[in-house]
């Protein structure tokens, strides 16, 4: 009977016709997805094409040495794992074989078992090595503390629920939220409490890298790919691979990624920049945006197809001025326990319509921290869009009439007014990106004195 093996890629590298058959046969009844060539050229082309974990190679081939052919495997900076076969065995040729960086010598002829037995003592030693790639990648882009989901307000419990109902499936999830209000934070906690939480959590912000470093960046990249690629680098699927990959602002994916990404999500495929390598990856996806997808597809800037891939199942986080009941909760946890509120600035604070959200509290509190001469936070530490903030018409007779899309665009016209119309300076003191702000100032028809 056929023994229960892990999936494993497995190259046989021997001219011999009937080792080539009885292994082919072997190894295939056993699960194991079996490639059989003849030549040291052959075997160099299947490996530029495919991840192999474990290669088996005979010492004496047509056209190169065993020997020649891993110092060319490793020159390609292969991972796979070697077990050298000869019919004519040395100590000299064994010692050579294991400086050049195969795990294992057998002689001819070996025993199957044995053999099989070898194969799985390398592919677990494939694994260990790609496991060790991975922690390595995951702790260079590790992400800073972003705390717990802070929140009491009917909204925010809504979205604890489904934050534990999904955080139990393996389905792509898509938040969706406005700039800073903490679509991270829920990342963070779908991957904290889903089955792969002890695998790496990593997150990619498709809006602060330049179109042309994305792809690189998700994907990886070969030595000598583009201009200042001096070695081969991960990319992110490959990093995150078992565990979880947030990617952020989805939206501003260019559409030419968008096909390549959506091919990894159906099938776990993908090539690295200046390779014609397939590799795979099996991370769980989490994809966030602050924009209407549904209006990008409609507009053609985003694939419907990838749409509907990545909006299985969605959870939409409400922006900070629905949730007057956490600003409190909020302030506290950026001050700190030793820290207190003079009288009036929680309320204040809770009149602000908040267009930054969340990020331009917690840097607005922040700010008022280092500026105070004790523990207690006062508006004349904040920031001035804050201290000068009208509130006469959000506290008017007739203030239930009035909309809240009409305050956001009467308080990002006056901090505009009061940088003189510089991009930079008013997306600082909004808390949002200088993407973001073109978005706001496009939303609500703000121009230029000029234009």
């Amino acid at each position: 009977m056929p023994t229960t093996t892990p999936q494993i890629d497995l190259l046989i590298v021997d001219d011999d016709k009937y080792i080539q058959q009885d292994l082919q046969l072997f190894f295939s009844q056993r699960g194991f997805n079996t490639l059989v060539v003849g030549t040291a050229q052959e075997a160099l082309s299947a490996v530029k094409n495919q991840v192999f974990s474990v290669a088996i190679v005979d010492m004496q081939l047509p056209d190169l040495s065993g020997l020649e052919l891993m110092t060319q495997l490793n020159s390609l900076e292969s991972e796979c794992e070697v077990i050298m076969l000869t019919g004519v065995g040395t100590i000299e040729s064994a010692v050579e074989a294991m400086k050049i960086g195969a795990i294992d010598y057998l002689t001819k002829p070996v025993r199957l078992k044995e053999l099989e037995a070898v194969v799985l003592k390398a592919h677990s030693s494939y694994l260990l090595k790609r496991q060790n790639r991975q922690l390595q990648g995951a702790l260079k882009r590790q992400q800073p503390e972003t705390g717990l989901i802070i929140g009491d307000s009917a909204a925010m419990k809504r979205v604890l629920q489904l934050v534990e109902r999904v955080a139990r499936t393996d389905k792509t999830i898509l938040i969706q939220g406005e700039s800073g209000t903490g679509k991270e934070v829920i990342a963070n906690a779908i991957h904290a409490a889903s089955k792969v939480s002890d695998q790496p959590f990593i997150a990619v912000n498709c809006a602060a890298l330049p179109d042309q470093l994305i792809e690189s960046e998700l994907f990886g990249h070969e030595k000598g790919a583009f201009t200042g690629a001096t070695t081969a680098k991960q990319g992110l699927f490959e990093i995150a691979d078992g565990g979880t990959l947030f990617i952020d602002e989805i939206g501003e994916l260019a559409i030419t990624l968008q096909a390549k990404l959506l091919r990894v999500l159906e099938d776990g495929s993908f090539r690295r920049v200046g390779s014609t390598k397939l590799r795979r990856a099996n991370a769980r996806i989490l994809a966030a945006t602050n924009r209407d997808l549904s209006v990008e597809v409609e507009a053609g800037r985003f694939r419907e197809d990838l749409f509907y891939r990545i909006n299985v199942l969605t959870i939409s986080l409400p922006p900070l001025s629905e949730r007057e009941d956490d600003i409190s909760l909020l302030i506290a946890k950026f001050a700190g326990p030793e820290w207190t509120c003079e009288p009036g600035l929680l309320k204040k604070l809770k009149n602000f319509p908040w267009p930054g959200n969340i990020r331009q509290l917690k840097n607005a509190v922040e700010r008022a921290k280092i500026l105070s001469d004790n523990h207690v936070l006062e508006l004349r530490n904040f920031p001035d869009d804050i201290i000068h903030y009208q509130e006469t018409s959000s506290h008017s007779a007739s203030s239930d009439a009035v909309e809240l899309g009409v305050l956001t665009r009467q308080h990002i016209e006056q901090i505009y007014q009061l940088n003189h119309h510089n991009k930079t300076m008013t997306a600082r003191a909004l808390g949002v990106s200088r993407r973001t702000l073109y978005r706001l100032l496009e939303k609500y028809e703000i121009c230029d004195e000029n234009n």
